[in-house]
């Protein structure tokens, strides 16, 4: 009888310490069992002066061949969701560009709630998630997104590929978390503008309803010219003015404000510039000489360096050209590409502080690299044979074209320095997706100092807009480079901006 009482003991204790064990055990941070299933994890940050509760998903979703359900990619993704305490809250759904670039610039600058600053994150007060649940997505060959096989890249890397695989990631991700309600916004810097654009009108031709695009830093999505070619040529003289006189290049009569001096270049533009540019073949060697000398005393490029057949300069030639004076005794000096402010590339300090938040306090543990922020080199690769970066595999042409007719269109992309090459007839666009939803609401954003998209050709389209396009296309130059809201006050003000226009319209 004894035994068996102590047999008892032994047995409760035994039960005890197992479920002790698991216990433990299961307090314990999980990794996901796979790299496709998603972690939910709950968090808090204060945004806008409020403390905001959120779950935050990571995981990534199949882009399936609709008629074998075989998976030919899997896309990544960051979600952000708040429980909505009314009506279906809006979802954003936010990429970069490059072609190939990663989320992480907009994901951690602007977008996200929380902040790179250096090696840590901080609470983001200029948080959108406050306005809209946001889903930050990493195309096919970024982030941890990839091909399910390597011969599938192709079907990813291009234009009309892109589009088609992130139009697919929407549909599938609203299915999948039950949003098939929420109105769909979407936002996308530089290549990704254009994406935007032509995801917006995929997914309405769909029948899914999208209720606005914010297209930053890369044009408006417009597949007609509203604006001469003359002017179009000639009106990025004001923006060159801009940065002339940043570096104090532009001569001392025009070195009061920045605003004066833009009036100036404009003024200039429209009523000498421009109409030369119109008649140049019929111009005469003063009528010339006169152009150069104006071109000189705006962009502060010397006039030997001004051709005057052309009468024009390219970013590139402007860029290359402005303090060039100061090279002699060092290394070459110019203003950046994407913020002509800067003469040097900033720093990628926040990297290590971006890649532990994935894979710690979001937990979504994986052993890939992080293409963007990590070398793709730090993985395994069969035979040791890397492949190439995404854009430089990317397919430009949207038909096909012949090799001499790409390879000429890429080398004058190149010569000009004025962004990516143009191949084949345009994809449909946002005039597209506003002639099937004309309730739709665009903003497009510029930044004063880029080189990209210069802030004067932007207010001249907008100008230029005929009325229907005009009332729900709303343009803004803010002060900053090609990611703008890297200035702190920017960021503020175009925060702003994006939830004004999410919450007018959700």
């Amino acid at each position: 009888m004894k035994f068996v009482n102590r047999q008892k003991r032994n047995s409760r204790n035994l039960i005890f310490l197992l479920s002790a064990a698991i216990l433990v055990f299961s307090s314990l941070p999980v990794a996901a069992r796979d790299d496709n299933e998603p972690v939910v994890t709950q968090h808090q940050a204060q945004i806008a002066g409020k403390l905001l509760k959120y779950t935050a998903e990571a995981g990534r979703i199949a882009i399936r061949d609709v008629e074998t359900a075989e998976p030919h990619g899997y896309m990544f993704y960051t979600a952000y969701r708040v429980p909505p305490s009314g009506a279906s809250r809006p979802v954003t759904f936010v990429w970069n560009g490059g072609p190939g670039a990663d989320s992480s610039l907009l994901h951690f600058s602007v977008v996200g709630p929380k902040l790179a600053e250096g090696s840590r994150l901080a609470d983001n007060p200029d948080s959108w998630l406050p306005a809209t649940d946001l889903v930050l997505v990493d195309p096919i060959g970024t982030g941890f997104s990839r091909p399910a096989k390597a011969e599938y890249g192709a079907e990813f890397y291009g234009t009309v590929g892109d589009v088609d695989s992130v139009t697919e990631f929407i549909r599938a991700w609203r299915l999948l978390h039950g949003a098939e309600d929420a109105p769909i916004f979407l936002a996308g810097e530089s290549w990704g503008a254009g994406r935007a654009a032509h995801v917006g009108f995929a997914l309405e031709k769909r029948g899914i309803t999208v209720s606005g695009l914010v297209l930053i830093s890369g044009g408006w999505g417009l597949n007609k010219n509203y604006v001469s070619r003359e002017l179009q040529s000639a009106i990025p003289i004001v923006d060159m003015a801009s940065t002339a006189l940043f570096y104090g290049k532009t001569v001392p009569d025009l070195e009061k404000n920045l605003a004066e001096v833009r009036q100036a270049a404009e003024k200039w533009v429209r009523e000498t510039y421009a109409p030369a540019l119109s008649r140049i073949d019929k111009l005469s060697d003063a009528e010339r000489d006169a152009v150069v000398a104006q071109l000189s005393r705006f962009t502060g490029l010397p006039k030997e360096q001004i051709d005057p057949k052309t009468l024009t300069i390219s970013p590139r030639q402007f860029r290359t050209g402005l303090l060039k004076d100061q090279n002699a005794n060092g290394p070459n000096k110019e203003p950046y590409i994407f913020d002509m402010r800067r003469t040097t590339p900033p720093g990628n300090g926040d990297a290590s502080a971006i890649l532990h938040y994935f894979r710690h306090d979001l937990g979504y543990r994986t052993s890939l690299p992080y293409i963007g922020l990590e070398e793709m080199e730090q993985g395994f690769a069969p035979a040791g044979t890397y492949p190439e970066p995404v854009n430089a595999r990317w397919d430009y042409a949207t038909a096909k074209l012949k090799p001499e007719e790409v390879k000429a269109v890429i080398e004058e992309a190149s010569r000009k320095g004025d962004g990516p090459p143009r191949l084949g007839p345009p994809l449909p666009g946002t005039e597209d997706a506003l002639a099937l939803n004309p309730r739709m609401k665009v903003l497009v954003a510029a930044g004063l100092y880029d080189s990209f998209l210069p802030c004067a050709i932007g207010a001249e389209i907008d100008r230029q807009l005929p009325s229907n396009l005009h009332q729900v296309i709303t343009f803004k130059c803010y002060v900053g480079g090609h990611a703008m809201y890297k200035d702190a006050a920017t960021r503020a003000e175009f925060s702003r901006d994006v939830k004004a226009l999410i919450e007018a319209n959700r």
